[in-house]
């Protein structure tokens, strides 16, 4: 059977391969400055062609490197204005698809795990994917009771070639720097190894999804689809149309944009409460919006299992910052083991905090890619004290997820533009919040 390319000195040349590319187009660039071109227009070309080539190589390796390029595009916010929209198209793509796998391919997947017969089951199968995620692809259907249902098939090789993308992607740090100035490739890396390798694991997502649908059912504001069945690489949905994201983002009234705004940032602060368990997949393409204004939730093969909530230290810790609470903060964060205090003091903590909690502060914040691509460049400066402070944390594994779906979040509330009541929220599911 015709799989992903598995084998580390495949997958590893088509990544090395980037960087040398990358250092041929700078090469090239300095002779077109020496020749005449403006700077600014030669440094955008090389730009837009590093992020052309990052994203279609992430996209044909599948597996962890595409999945990278889909945490990218949950950033996208924060890319200037002259480098994001040459980059929009390219991160597009990523969201919503990927080079489809054969149909031989997929259909040798649905034999060996729903039988030869499957065709009776999955009837009006389209062997042209709607969309492609970074261990799967989805199809459309209709089930055996008529409704019309998604097959997320997984690729084959899955889960070797995300063991070798995370021992190799460590290679595109310095591209990263390039296609997307100020992303932290390096942490971004290191989160995903935590955490990407469990989405090969379709009966457990299958779990997930089911335990967000029974909490959700009764809100009138969220669609989670039924699971219909799973079996070892396939795992079969409710179909679920409604509008991306990232189409809100581009084309959406300012009504949709704040709207869908909202409601993530309620599925992101309630669903420890109501669900036990955190959402870790917030890039666009994971999110709908319905034509009655519902918020579809699609993709749960990363969560984290939060059976007690939010932790009461962190809330605590949050509300002390907002409220510039130094002897608080640095008390609640030496006692958590997340600093020495003979390192870092709470005053620097509150200091380098204090913007990014701004959205807790006033009744509706204006997310911005402005305001993102300044908090941004505030923790990507190696001088700065917030990149000082940073380094000097001790993040538990445990909130690497929490952190990233924190960060994934706010960009895409950025791309929209939406103003939010975080406010509200945070006081509405965070344990002991104080309301100011």
């Amino acid at each position: 059977m015709a799989d992903l390319p598995t084998r580390g000195v495949l997958r590893g040349a088509r990544l090395a391969a980037l960087p040398v590319s990358y250092a041929g187009r700078r090469a090239v660039s300095v002779g077109r400055r020496l020749g005449g071109q403006p700077a600014e227009l030669v440094a955008q070309q090389v730009q837009v062609r590093t992020a052309e080539q990052l994203f279609t190589v992430l996209g044909d390796l599948k597996g962890g490197a595409m999945k990278v390029g889909q945490w990218l595009s949950a950033m996208e916010a924060a890319l200037p204005d002259q480098v994001a929209g040459p980059y929009g198209d390219a991160l597009t793509r990523l969201q919503e698809a990927a080079p489809a796998l054969p149909t031989s391919v997929i259909n040798n997947v649905l034999v060996e795990d729903l039988g030869p017969g499957w065709r009776e089951t999955l009837r009006d199968f389209q062997d042209q994917p709607a969309a492609a995620a970074s261990v799967g692809q989805v199809h459309r259907a209709t089930w055996q009771d008529g409704r019309a249902v998604a097959v997320k098939v997984q690729y084959p090789g899955a889960g070797e070639a995300l063991a070798v993308d995370l021992r190799q992607l460590d290679r595109l740090v310095p591209l990263v720097r390039v296609a997307a100035p100020g992303v932290q490739a390096g942490d971004l890396f290191r989160q995903l190894r935590e955490h990407v390798l469990s989405e090969t694991d379709y009966p457990q997502e299958a779990a997930a999804q089911e335990a967000f649908r029974a909490a959700l059912l009764d809100d009138p504001d969220y669609l989670i689809p039924a699971v219909v069945g799973a079996a070892g690489r396939v795992l079969i949905s409710e179909w679920v149309d409604g509008t991306p994201v990232a189409e809100v983002a581009r084309t959406g009234s300012h009504l949709e944009r704040d709207r869908v705004g909202a409601l993530m940032v309620r599925f992101l602060l309630s669903s420890p409460v109501r669900v036990g368990r955190l959402h870790g997949d917030p890039h666009p393409g994971n999110f709908r919006l319905m034509p009655d204004g519902r918020l579809a939730v699609l993709d749960f093969g990363s969560t984290l299992a939060m059976p007690h909530g939010w932790p009461a230290r962190m809330t605590a810790l949050l509300a002390a910052a907002r409220d510039g609470d130094s002897s608080a903060v640095g008390q609640i964060a030496a006692d958590a083991g997340l600093l020495d205090p003979e390192e870092v003091t709470g005053a620097d903590l509150v200091e380098v905090l204090s913007p990014l909690l701004e959205p807790l502060r006033v009744e509706h914040f204006a997310f911005s890619r402005g305001w993102l691509r300044g908090q941004t460049l505030r923790f990507s400066d190696p001088r700065g004290k917030a990149a000082r402070v940073q380094r000097k944390l001790r993040i538990p594994v445990k909130y690497l997820l929490v952190q990233r779906v924190g960060a994934g979040t706010t960009g895409v509330l950025c791309s929209l533009g939406a103003r939010v009541n975080v406010r509200q929220e945070a006081a509405a599911w965070f344990p002991g919040w104080p309301v100011r």
